[in-house]
């Protein structure tokens, strides 16, 4: 697995590399692993190794092999949420063994997600067979000769609790004065791109201000597995403080347990079932009162320090990779046994049907063309950017929505273009925003001077549908911040527009803010007002031959039932996901040709009641609209006829249209600004590109969709 797409230097035995937030390179594993002929399948799993929402990249690979699969579940949670959920219950379904190294985690997948015993293996934790040994023996090339040894050792971040062990030294330290903590193992990256050394540095300063720096040691490195092997030789105690009881699994237990050491841990699962019996010392979360008096008890009493090293030796055979290995082996033996399917032909099952849907590859050129450090160009010529027509919030709510999305999306090679191009997009919209009327303006210049002192009514409602976006999706910390302190202000003004189309954009804001903020009274109340406000409409203006919420469709029409699909959802509120659901419905209807293709509503002329719709100028924003508004559907009822409506939409680019030519450009990375009624647009505008990216960021996501089940919130 590669989380960067130089990938690492790996020793000639591995064959194939998967990028972590590549989706096809999991399908092309798939294809390697069929084509030779692989005996059974291992899959590792912990929900951050795979990309996709909890690491459900890995479906993709599973959906196609051909062999037997045998899981082993590094994690395994009690209370997943619904997407983590959904993700293991495809994974069990999948996989012909599961395999957990406890016996609560055996219980938990049999309680939570229904597994059968039968299909569950519980095999340890593998260790490496470190002979039993006096500590005192490898203290000398330490240098801590004589002196008592406490140890933590891992990736280091703040769920490991070392903060307590390092407030319960000054009592250790009283009762024996030369006990030294040796904190091994460095920084976790995913902490260090986020903040830094800000956790290390924060021990560093705890160990000063209780004057322990003298009896604290940080080893700041990753360390081999010889040199592990030294370091646990030479400790008396191993520290477990971790913070979070569900934690089913920690190798670095399991190393130092099976090494013969004695072990002071907080009761999470793993501990508790290692450390039962009197095999360590169990102390309460977050006491170092209690991890003090722990320490003490062994220290103060070396017969049952080393009683409690020697039973903890005596189990940790059963721990040993050999031992751990032929236990695989009755597995995958179980796994090949078990599988009814004696064929494993690689091209079987290989039609058009059963293959996954080809989507092109994200080229992100055009966005890059158009984007400088004050945001994205509205206008271009042809594939160039247009400067004398400058900016616009519009488009940069677009642009920073969809440099969020591809955050969930895409790897390494991306993040810097990525962090780059959203700090623009944000910054413009901060300083679109102005405080004293709460509106936003709309457009600017290319000298960078504001041309209007309030923006329309959509692109306001379009701003703080990004900001919603932003808020509860933004991998970056002052993003989401940001995003959070300009909301609330912003949508005061809401509830005084007009535009059904404002109040849209703003809800979809809101449904997404709610993702990461479960509880805001205020914003709950705006959300409940202009979900009301559809569905007013909606009752004034439909009938059974017009069911819509106005006398004309026009722009951005499926926004309407998206928004209230969303609120139906996520509002447990059966009126709004009905009227939602049937007017896309409806939409779906009037928008496709005799021969099965997308065709919006042409802005020349719109769609009056009664009147002739207008076939052209077709937008690229409606196929765009049209894609997110089925997919949302799709998630509300798992109908798979949402599915199909969304593919039309998007196929809409790619030349399935009234035309058969299509607007994405696949050398530009840029998209047409529009399909009229001989030709395509050749201009490549920020909205059409936009458009045309938002609409592949999220068939993405639908590769893999995990849907989800109405679930309210405030």
């Amino acid at each position: 697995m590669n989380d960067k797409i130089e990938g690492y230097d790996y020793p000639p035995r591995v064959r194939f590399e998967i990028l972590e937030k590549e989706l096809d390179s999991y399908r092309r594993a798939a294809d390697f692993l069929n084509f030779d002929n692989t005996d059974v399948l291992c899959v590792q799993h912990e929900f951050g190794i795979y990309g996709g929402p909890a690491g459900s990249h890995i479906l993709a690979l599973l959906k196609e092999v051909r062999m037997p699969v045998v899981t082993t579940l590094h994690t395994v949670l009690r209370d997943p949420s619904p997407v983590q959920r959904k993700v293991m219950d495809e994974l069990a379904q999948r996989s012909d063994r599961l395999v957990v190294m406890a016996i609560k985690g055996s219980q938990i997948l049999q309680e939570t997600y229904g597994i059968p015993a039968s299909k569950i293996d519980v095999i340890p934790h593998g260790i490496p067979d470190i002979p039993f040994a006096d500590a005192a023996a490898s203290k000398s090339q330490f240098g801590v000769e004589g002196r008592p040894v406490l140890m933590t050792f891992g990736l280091l971040g703040p769920g490991k609790g070392i903060e307590y062990a390092i407030e319960a030294l000054p009592e250790i330290v009283k009762r024996h004065p030369g006990t030294v903590y040796l904190v091994l193992g460095a920084t976790h990256p995913n902490l260090i791109a986020r903040e830094g050394e800000k956790y290390r540095l924060g021990l560093e300063r705890l160990a000063a201000d209780r004057n322990v720096k003298e009896n604290v040691i940080f080893y700041n490195q990753f360390v081999s597995l010889e040199d592990l092997a030294e370091f646990i030789g030479a400790t008396d105690i191993y520290l477990t403080p971790y913070l979070n009881q569900e934690q089913i699994t920690s190798g670095t237990l399991a190393y130092v347990f099976g090494a013969g050491k004695a072990v002071v841990s907080t009761p999470y699962w793993h501990a508790q079932e290692l450390l039962a019996e009197d095999r360590g010392i169990l102390v309460p979360f977050r006491d170092p009162k209690a991890i003090a008096s722990a320490v003490c008890s062994f220290l103060d009493d070396p017969a049952r320090l080393e009683k409690t090293r020697i039973e903890a030796h005596r189990m940790g055979r059963e721990m040993i990779w050999p031992a751990v290995a032929d236990r695989y082996l009755e597995s995958f033996q179980h796994a090949r046994a078990d599988r009814k399917t004696a064929s494993r032909t690689a091209f079987a099952g290989w039609t058009l049907a059963s293959r996954p849907y080809d989507l092109p590859p994200l080229r992100l050129d055009h966005i890059l063309r158009m984007s400088d450090s004050t945001g994205i160009f509205q206008h271009a010529i042809f594939n160039v950017p247009n400067f004398s027509e400058g900016y616009c919030t519009d488009d940069n709510a677009r642009a920073f929505i969809l440099s969020c999305l591809l955050g969930e999306l895409v790897g390494e090679s991306h993040t810097e273009n990525l962090d780059r191009l959203s700090t623009s997009y944000l910054a413009f919209l901060a300083a679109a925003f102005q405080p004293n009327t709460g509106r936003f303006r709309n457009f600017m210049s290319h000298g960078r001077l504001w041309l209007e002192e309030a923006g329309s009514e959509d692109s306001h409602a379009r701003a703080i549908w990004a900001l919603g976006f932003g808020a509860a999706r933004s991998r970056n910390e002052g993003h989401r911040r940001l995003c959070v302190k300009l909301l609330e202000p912003a949508l005061a003004a809401v509830e005084s527009f007009s535009s059904p189309r404002a109040w849209a954009f703003a809800l979809l804001g809101i449904h997404e803010f709610f993702r990461d903020t479960p509880t805001d009274d205020h914003i709950g109340a705006i959300r409940t007002l202009l979900t009301d406000r559809l569905i007013r409409i909606w009752n004034e203006a439909s009938t059974p031959q017009w069911p819509w919420f106005e006398t004309s469709a026009t722009y951005d029409n499926s926004r309407l039932s998206q928004a209230l699909i969303g609120s139906g959802r996520w509002m447990n509120h059966p009126e709004a996901l009905r009227i939602g659901l049937e007017s896309l419905h409806w939409l779906a209807s009037i928008q496709r040709t005799q021969e099965g293709n997308f065709r919006p509503i042409g802005s020349q002329g719109f769609y009056i009641q009664g009147g002739t719709r207008a076939h052209f100028d077709q937008q690229p924003v409606e196929a765009q609209a049209m894609v997110s508004a089925c997919l949302e559907a799709y998630k509300a009822t798992l109908e798979p006829f949402w599915q199909t409506e969304a593919r039309r939409a998007f196929e809409w680019f790619l030349g399935r249209n009234d035309l058969g030519l299509a607007l994405y450009d696949s050398t530009t990375g840029g998209c047409g600004d529009g399909l009229h009624e001989d030709r395509v647009n050749e201009n490549q505008g920020a909205e059409s590109t936009l458009a045309f990216h938002l609409a592949l960021s999220e068939m993405n996501q639908s590769q893999h969709l995990v849907a989800l089940p109405p679930q309210a919130t405030p």
